[in-house]
């Protein structure tokens, strides 16, 4: 295995599991619950208008968030390699906007579905994301980034 090979197998934050999963898997278990979709109806008005808002925010966010990878020349999947840090546009507002939109499609679609499950499967959920992938993103950036990263970390919420 030549240099650039062996680096590039270790120069990621570890995290194997595609995130967007992390999301759907509990999700569509908690749809499978007790969802009126399911059930073959519809939520009550106002749950689907709520939904709808949470959705549209998250893929708004998301739309917002995504391309800068790209224009910045960076990975966006956390199993290859992080080469730059993004601190402008919406990750001046929130470190992890991806995760922050995907959570709040997530909720979106708990709603519109009037499924309790779904929106009590989003805490075990949040918390996998927090420590399995957050978590190991964090001490990734710091190690490869030094004190760039923790500056930008002091100025900038994890989340929101």
């Amino acid at each position: 295995m030549s240099g650039d090979e062996e680096n590039s197998s270790t120069d990621h934050a570890g995290v194997r599991f595609p995130p967007p999963l992390i999301f759907l898997i509990p999700l569509l278990a908690g749809l499978a619950v007790d969802s009126s979709w399911i059930a073959g109806g519809l939520a009550s008005t106002a749950w689907m208008v709520a939904g709808g808002i949470f959705s549209l925010v998250g893929l708004v966010l998301m739309i917002a968030s995504a391309p800068r990878h790209r224009r910045a020349g960076t990975n966006i999947e956390p199993w290859k390699p992080t080469t730059a840090i993004i601190d402008d546009g919406i990750y001046g507002y929130s470190r992890n906007p991806i995760y922050l939109a995907m959570a709040l499609v997530y909720t979106g679609l708990a709603l519109a579905a009037s499924s309790i499950a779904a929106l009590v499967l989003l805490v075990p959920c949040l918390i996998v994301i927090r420590l399995y992938v957050i978590g190991r993103e964090e001490v990734y950036l710091e190690s490869k980034f030094g004190e760039a990263y923790l500056q930008y970390k002091a100025r900038v919420r994890r989340w929101i």
